[in-house]
């Protein structure tokens, strides 16, 4: 890719016309949801080193800082009768060598909504004066990038959205000349109907990473409705803002407005994991603590837990403060059901990392408050223990059943000396793993990656 300053500007205007690809409906009584799908029709870029050229035809798109690139997309949308709740824009970058970019661009909102496919060069380009709308860091070749432009959208209308880049190393988008790789416009509209019959809590740990793990995870939640969970190191390597943006973002991103996370190490590489509680915000609890509690159905408690014991005041030590909230708030709880979860496991048996006793405080006080199941993640495996007191043994009538669930999209890991009291493990599927919160039990399934095989499930009582 030669180095080119550049923008990224979109249309989308008000007639439904052959861009649409989709439309979904989703019903549940009063309540119902309808998503739509457009490509664009027209797309161009402009470039300073042929001010006056149009490049109308073109099968990419780029965004760049020297010599200066400018693209501009126009989409038709119509059919709009219920309240907008979400528009994502999603772009393809090219697979040619050179597409691999540390900068894709910032997306603004603009003004200047008539310009032409076949008219617009670098002399005549539209101006790009609107409010910020979102961001992209690194990008990958062959890969799909979602930005949120709700909004902007606010209905049928014409929408533009340009595409700012202060990097000289900016990025080569496919153009709706790609066919299926063409840029696209996600407009969900009305309300989705809540999930019918028992509860679920559905996640993983150890996720998102320049790889394709992430995605094929993500793509599960798509399917699996509920509460999703998140356990510790959400982005790799140093969960900075832009990796939460730049891969977090397009893939489990989608289903932020439904996750309560948990942080992990990575997460702190930055000072005071402020990528990770700029990201998730408020769901995320007091970044100076990064643990909280919330319930799920009448009978389940949820406690989210900071196993980063050197990154808080008081750790994970029996009476420091997260060990002492953690008491008072399960002695507060009346429901006869707990689960809880966070990054370093207790018990492991991955090669990687071993057995967390750090976090065996917490541990104990989960137990003596009559707890039932402990999520965690780390070693980027699967692994599922028999319920056990805090010493490790075998207790199945008051013990806590571990899982380490860290294959939710970084590279795996092995195994190494099998632990006591490890039932099941698989280290080389991803997958995501559903709970099933049932009234005084609970089901768990993992739900491995499109085209793998590996399962595990079962169900326990509550204590």
């Amino acid at each position: 890719m030669s180095p080119t300053r550049s923008v990224l500007a979109v249309a989308f205007t008000g007639v439904l016309g052959a861009s649409a690809l989709a439309v979904l409906t989703l019903s549940g009584g009063a309540a119902s949801a309808a998503v739509q799908t457009f490509t664009p029709v027209a797309d161009t870029h402009v470039a300073s080193d042929a001010a006056g050229t149009n490049f109308g035809t073109a099968g990419t798109l780029g965004v760049d800082n020297s010599p200066i690139k400018r693209t501009f997309l126009k989409f038709t949308v119509s059919g709009v009768t219920e309240t907008v709740s979400s528009v994502k824009l999603r772009v393809h970058t090219d697979d040619s060598s050179g597409a691999v970019s540390n900068n894709g661009g910032t997306f603004k909102a603009m003004t200047d909504t008539a310009w032409s496919e076949t008219g617009v060069t670098y002399n005549n380009q539209p101006a790009i004066n609107g409010t910020t709308l979102g961001s992209l860091g690194s990008v990958s070749r062959n890969t799909w990038y979602e930005i949120d432009v709700t909004s902007l959208v606010a209905g049928n209308g014409t929408y533009s959205i340009g595409v700012t880049s202060s990097s000289s190393d900016g990025a080569d988008y496919d153009s709706r000349e790609s066919g299926a790789l063409a840029p696209q416009l996600v407009v969900t509209t009305g309300t989705t109907p809540p999930p019918s019959g028992d509860p679920v809590l559905v996640g993983a740990g150890d996720i998102s990473n320049s790889g394709s793990g992430d995605s094929a995870t993500a793509a599960l939640l798509d399917n699996i409705s509920g509460t999703v969970f998140t356990a510790g190191d959400n982005v790799y390597d140093s969960g900075t803002t832009s990796e939460f943006n730049t891969y977090y973002n397009p893939t489990w991103g989608r289903h932020k407005a439904r996750t309560r996370p948990s942080p992990g190490n990575h997460d702190y590489n930055t000072a005071g994991a402020t990528g990770y509680y700029g990201y998730f915000g408020a769901a995320a609890g007091d970044p100076s603590k990064g643990y909280y509690s919330y319930n799920i159905g009448s009978n389940w408690h949820v406690v989210a837990l900071n196993s980063n014991c050197g990154s808080i005041s008081g750790g994970c030590a029996a009476g420091g403060a997260q060990e002492q909230w953690l008491r008072a708030d399960l002695a507060a709880n009346p429901r006869p059901c707990t689960i809880a979860y966070w990054h370093h496991p207790r018990w492991t048996s991955g090669a990687n990392h071993a057995p967390n006793t750090a976090v065996s405080p917490l541990v104990q006080a989960l137990y003596d408050n009559n707890a039932d199941v402990i999520v965690t993640g780390h070693n980027h495996q699967y692994e599922r223990f028999a319920p056990m007191n805090p010493s490790g043994a075998a207790d199945p009538a008051r013990g806590v059943r571990e899982f380490v669930a860290g294959m939710g999209g970084a590279s795996h890991y092995s195994f190494g000396t099998i632990q006591p009291n490890s039932q099941a493990r698989n280290s080389d599927t991803y997958g995501v793993l559903k709970l099933t919160l049932h009234a005084g039990s609970y089901d768990w399934q993992f739900v491995p990656e499109a085209g793998k095989t590996y399962a595990d499930s079962g169900t326990t009582n509550c204590h």
